[in-house]
């Protein structure tokens, strides 16, 4: 009897340890917007954060700048569930993150251009994306290489880190998917890019658009930069205009270097912070954010107006 009686009472005494380790389900009602950003974007990225929190003070606002494939694997990866990058992920992301039991969410929320720019010495400042092409390949290595080349000697092409969405977008819109080649140079960030460039005038920076602004509004012009911003056309050929990544050069696609910037998110919950910023990216304030903040382009349509300069 005395056996039993010990026996039913280890039980209760192990039922009663493991019905201590109960799930921790606080992120249910968290109001933490922990989101990575592809550090492109975190001029006016900051700016979106800065007056979500505004408006939802009871956002604990949580960014995270980071390369693109980090933000992305982190969100595959469940370390946090909402991204800022410029592509859709891939159906083995998407399989992934279903596996683990969540379902993704995105919205294309604007189209950004980056920027060729050269050191305010150079002359050149005229390109073709076939110039761009051979120089990640390899081909080009000289200045006097390009059809409108003035200048002589070494050219390098700097970018911003080796797993960012320019070089991305470099490798797969230019190189075929194969590694850049040639006289190519990381610099760690778009802001050591600009700096490289003001101080060496054999060098072609690559950088996001946004990062040449110097106040809180749209470029007028990229005249009083301490850099020049280089014109592109498409190609080569003889009469062919070239454009730089103004809004309305980017609105109708005579700019050639664009690419999308998605907001995705896998956060199941239907009313949340994190919820509420990825509508907030895609809805009216948002978009007017982007619109009249910076030089990306939004995906609300947008008015334009010719206007006489006497």
């Amino acid at each position: 009897m005395k056996k039993i009686v010990f026996f039913i009472s280890c039980v209760a005494l192990i039922m009663g340890c493991s019905s201590n380790k109960k799930a921790d389900y606080s992120w249910l009602t968290s109001t933490d917007v922990r989101v990575a950003i592809d550090e492109t974007f975190e001029p006016i990225m900051s700016e979106q954060i800065q007056q979500f929190g505004l408006t939802y003070v009871d956002a604990g606002m949580k960014p995270l700048y980071c390369s693109e494939d980090s933000a992305i694997r982190l969100l595959v990866n469940d370390s946090l569930r909402s991204v800022v990058v410029t592509r859709p992920l891939s159906d083995g992301e998407k399989k992934k993150i279903s596996a683990a039991g969540h379902s993704v969410s995105w919205s294309l929320i604007a189209s950004d251009a980056f920027a060729l720019i050269v050191n305010k010495q150079n002359t050149d400042t005229v390109i073709s994306v076939e110039e761009l092409k051979d120089i990640v390949n390899g081909k080009i290595t000289r200045w006097e290489q390009l059809s409108h080349g003035q200048k002589k000697g070494r050219l390098s092409l700097v970018f911003d880190n080796s797993s960012s969405s320019t070089v991305r977008y470099m490798r797969d819109s230019l190189c075929g998917g194969a590694q850049l080649q040639g006289n190519v140079f990381a610099q760690g960030s778009n802001k050591a890019v600009i700096e490289l460039v003001k101080q060496n005038s054999d060098a072609i920076g690559v950088v996001g658009t946004d990062w040449l602004r110097e106040g809180d509004t749209v470029l007028p012009n990229f005249d009083t930069l301490p850099v020049k911003v280089m014109l592109v056309s498409r190609t080569s050929d003889e009469g062919i205009r070239h454009f730089r990544p103004y809004q309305y050069y980017i609105a109708t696609g005579d700019y050639p270097l664009v690419r999308g910037v998605y907001a995705i998110t896998t956060d199941p919950r239907t009313k949340s912070m994190e919820r509420n910023f990825y509508f907030w990216l895609k809805g009216q304030k948002g978009q007017l954010i982007f619109c009249n903040n910076s030089q990306l382009l939004p995906t609300m349509p947008v008015t334009v107006k010719a206007v006489n300069v006497h």
